[in-house]
């Protein structure tokens, strides 16, 4: 489970960073190699633009896994603790089981005992 949690942080921080790389007036990352003929200013942009959906989709799907995930093990704790109260539950049917003591005698049935 914390592992999830470690992708999901790490595909956050990506995320952030691509989309503060990316500039709406066409600047930010691309506006950086508009001499460089290995890749043009739209094919930049375009890359930026895939990273971002697909860091986006990724961070869904994790999130949507991780929901299921802990959905299944939360049903699964209260069913065991359900089954626990069950198991350790007083029968209300149960009859108490007082001890039986000798009955008080009367002192006049004692004194005819002794006689």
């Amino acid at each position: 489970m914390t592992i999830a949690y470690i992708f999901i942080f790490i595909v956050c921080v990506l995320l952030i960073l691509i989309v503060l790389l990316q500039n709406s007036k066409g600047g930010g990352l691309a506006a950086n190699f508009t001499g460089s003929q290995v890749m043009g200013v739209r094919k930049t942009a375009d890359f930026l633009e895939k990273a971002t959906w697909v860091l986006a989709g990724t961070l869904l799907l994790f999130c949507v896994i991780i929901n299921i995930v802990m959905t299944r093990h939360t049903e699964t704790v209260e069913k065991s603790m359900l089954q626990d109260e069950v198991k350790n539950a007083i029968n209300p049917n149960a009859v108490p089981n007082i001890p039986k003591s000798a009955p008080a005698q009367m002192p006049q049935q004692q004194n005819e005992e002794k006689k």
